[in-house]
């Protein structure tokens, strides 16, 4: 995946600012990690599920890749079910943890 494959048609601002923070968040890994997953799963998200992910868009992005790739573990409070369906989603999509 080299980029954004979801439309923001059809998404309220909430959805298409949240899609837009995940494909630039600055270490191109995490925006594959984070863009494919909100372009796999944004849509149906409920609004509880968009504050889950949005807590997780504040974690800086090595300590995020280091949590979704199993080489660090993943701090108590941010080890929610938003993140292990995005470690699921990754692990899922590159056959690795």
């Amino acid at each position: 995946m080299t980029g954004r494959t979801l439309s923001t048609e059809g998404l309220d601002e909430r959805r298409r600012r949240l899609l837009f923070r995940c494909w630039h968040r600055g270490v191109k890994e995490m925006d594959l990690i984070m863009g494919g997953f909100a372009d796999a799963h944004l849509k149906e998200f409920t609004d509880d599920d968009v504050r889950a992910f949005e807590a997780l868009m504040l974690v800086p992005d090595q300590q995020m890749y280091a949590w979704v790739t199993g080489t660090e573990p993943v701090a108590p409070e941010f080890d929610t079910p938003m993140f292990r369906r995005l470690r699921d989603f990754h692990m899922a999509n590159t056959g690795t943890l």
